[in-house]
């Protein structure tokens, strides 16, 4: 194993899109819709939380796809972060997504794929959900230590898999499910008290937010994307128009065979023994013997998200690392052009992660933290514009510069109502971003020595 090695363009157009849509597609779509019904109180709202979260998703994406055509290098965001506001800004981004950014959002996909798992299998003999989980992150890192075209054509199989399993149910509840009805989009609950509505409705987007999670891994792998100044921005709105629509499908599918009060009764942090609405769904035509089938078509689903998340976010300690800004043995690169040691000191932290916390606790936290930077490459959109005028845009942003004013403004807001009604986990996760600031100046007076 040597330093000298770089990483290759193998990732073709089809590997790049399914990165995108397989890392975001994972546990949010068959789990989320139940805390979100429980803070909005009726299908309509619910609907709407799913479409402004998607569209607020679908416009970051189009002003990533320039800053990635712009900067087509391993890292994604950390690159653009330290091209637009300094390197002390891309270490924090960088410290952000290996101590909760990427490895959170792995440990939340085991952790939920093993939830789903567990309505099928036994799972005691392996330590329960979280000894499961953990075995699953340490098989999937190992197969990423291969080339990372095995890893891109896994990840486009597991994708495509995935869509015509969704599809699959979807088109099984509108025709075949024995009770339903759209007369349960008219129904409605009683919110509990405590929250204003529109606390509600933007804790109901954060909820949101983690199933749309994982539109900004691409540009993560842009230094192995073939042809990266088309297929990055490319992939990227393509990826995004397809989840728009098959969310949308699938939440309606959800409304049209189950009751309301029973999709706010699904499996959340308020009831975690119960069922996970997608499961209560599915099984209105497939009875009760589709519960084996459908639970490991579920833990699929959310394992495939996250060996997305493993491909991808390795890969932003590893351009730390190649900087001087992070510990130098992460910037190896293994025979198989693999960042070897990256993926597996990602494997221990989010191991870590799995262990302590609950899947709505890693969730949050993951979505808070990287909304932070979300918000800010948006806006570093704006800075490059002026800092490189002259650099050649293979796309510039679609609706520039209403559209990212609006993503930043949202972001900022959204952020804001979290910070108010969730102080504890935005507290965690202002507290783990500014500890990196300390270790920043270990590593340039290191640097510098």
């Amino acid at each position: 194993m040597t330093s000298a090695k770089q990483l290759i363009r193998s990732l073709t157009l089809t590997d790049s899109i399914g990165i995108v849509v397989g890392s975001i597609i994972g546990t949010g779509v068959f789990l989320k819709t139940a805390t979100i019904g429980a803070l909005v109180g009726s299908p309509g709202m619910v609907l709407l939380v799913w479409v402004v979260a998607g569209i607020l998703s679908l416009t970051g994406a189009l002003a990533y796809g320039e800053l990635g055509s712009l900067m087509p290098e391993a890292g994604g965001e950390y690159v653009y972060m330290k091209e637009g506001y300094g390197d002390i800004w891309g270490f924090l981004y960088g410290w952000m997504r290996f101590w909760i950014g990427s490895t959170g959002s792995i440990a939340a996909y085991a952790v939920g794929a093993m939830t789903f798992l567990s309505g099928a299998v036994d799972l005691s003999a392996v330590g329960g959900k979280t000894g499961a989980a953990v075995i699953s992150i340490v098989i999937f890192s190992a197969l990423n230590c291969l080339s990372v075209a095995f890893g891109g054509m896994l990840q486009s199989g597991m994708t495509f898999l995935k869509i015509l399993m969704l599809l699959g149910i979807s088109v099984g509840i509108f025709f075949f499910a024995d009770v339903g009805t759209m007369s349960h989009m008219s129904e409605a609950i009683e919110v509990p008290g405590g929250l204003p509505w529109w606390s509600a409705f933007g804790s109901a987007l954060l909820a949101a937010l983690w199933a749309y999670d994982g539109w900004n891994n691409l540009p993560m792998v842009s230094g192995e994307i073939k042809n990266p100044q088309r297929n990055i921005p490319l992939s990227l709105a393509l990826g995004m128009v397809v989840i728009l629509v098959v969310y949308g499908l699938v939440n309606v599918a959800y409304f049209y065979a189950l009751p309301f009060s029973e999709i706010v009764n699904s499996n959340s942090d308020a009831f975690p023994d119960a069922l996970p609405v997608a499961t209560k769904a599915a099984m209105t035509f497939l009875g009760s013997y589709g519960l084996v089938i459908l639970s490991l078509a579920f833990a699929f689903s959310a394992i495939s998200a996250m060996n997305g998340s493993i491909l991808t976010g390795a890969r932003v300690p590893y351009a730390m690392a190649k900087d001087g800004l992070f510990f130098k043995g992460l910037a190896n690169v293994n025979e198989k052009a693999s960042p070897m040691i990256s993926v597996l000191v990602q494997a221990g932290v989010s191991i870590l992660l799995a262990i302590s916390g609950t899947f709505d606790q890693l969730t949050n936290y993951v979505v808070f933290s990287s909304w932070i930077f979300y918000a800010m490459c948006t806006g570093a959109v704006f800075i490059l514009r002026k800092k490189r005028p002259d650099a050649p845009r293979a796309y510039k942003t679609l609706g520039y510069p209403v559209l990212p004013i609006i993503f930043i403004v949202l972001g900022v807001l959204l952020l804001i109502n979290t910070v108010w009604s969730s102080p504890k986990e935005s507290l965690i996760g202002l507290i783990l971003i500014l500890a990196g600031v300390p270790v920043f100046y270990w590593f340039k007076r290191s640097q510098k020595a």
